[in-house]
């Protein structure tokens, strides 16, 4: 690991957080849009400050749900540096170090698995950012994975989506190098984030990784739900399958990072 490289960006990221962090504090973003378009902007100049080279295929949509696989917390800062959003996530993720906050202040929507009650007021939540014309955006694996498998989606938050009327729109994301990082390096222990690690570790060596690329691939039209899919389980067995469906395409070309 080049330790050096690591401390420079630990620093440079460290200033773009008190930035934001005093941007929030004067302008005080009151509305969902004002929170969802600060995290945009923060996301996109964290991207460009990281070197990581983001290409998409397709249109990040601008209006109902957005579902993806989920391999990092790197996913939410390029799902928020393409397009002003907000996120549903699991509540262990506002105790998370730099991304907790982050999350946070931009109005993320936190689910509580286990608590009575907390997919109802998530769906209410959900229901007022769709209202508000932001996409939402959620990963229904319900946690990260090392990419070698899409893990089976569980149907609690897409159930209360599709209550809704939402259109639900797939999404599939993956990482590779464009650069040697060495032989002890790979996407799947030092991009990926899953099992029981320790976070500030894994983001301090990430930091130093060089030609990180993320590719970023949405569907072209809406999931369309089978007359079952009303059923959540079978709505959650073909949103999986629209999501895989994604990650069996070609390539998609690398484009300039995002601006």
């Amino acid at each position: 690991m080049n330790f050096f490289r690591a401390a420079w960006r630990s620093v440079r990221l460290a200033g773009m957080f008190v930035a934001a962090g005093t941007e929030l504090l004067v302008k005080r973003p009151a509305t969902r849009e004002e929170r969802a378009d600060w995290l945009h902007r923060f996301c996109a100049r964290g991207i460009r400050g990281m070197g990581i080279e983001i290409s998409v295929e397709g249109v990040f949509p601008g209006r109902g749900a957005v579902i993806s696989n989920h391999l990092s917390y790197l996913d939410i800062v390029v799902f928020a540096s393409l397009h002003p959003c907000v996120f549903v996530s699991k509540e262990e993720v506002r105790r998370w170090p730099v991304v907790g906050w982050m999350t946070t202040m931009s109005g993320t929507v936190y689910v509580a698995r286990g608590h009575g009650g907390s997919a109802m007021r998530a769906r209410k939540e959900m229901q007022a950012v769709l209202d508000a014309g932001l996409p939402v955006v959620f990963f229904p694996e319900g946690t990260t994975s090392n990419g070698s498998q899409l893990l089976k989606f569980h149907s609690g938050l897409l159930s209360q989506v599709t209550a809704g009327g939402a259109p639900v729109t797939a999404a599939y994301l993956n990482y590779s190098f464009s650069e040697d990082n060495g032989p002890d390096v790979s996407v799947a222990d030092d991009v990926c984030y899953w099992g029981n690690r320790n976070m500030l570790a894994h983001i301090f060596k990430f930091l130093a990784l060089r030609g990180v690329r993320a590719e970023m691939r949405f569907a072209e039209e809406p999931i369309a739900f089978s007359s079952d899919g009303l059923h959540r389980k079978m709505a959650a067995v073909e949103a999986r399958s629209a999501v895989a469906a994604l990650a069996l395409k070609a390539e998609p070309r690398f484009v300039e990072p995002v601006r």
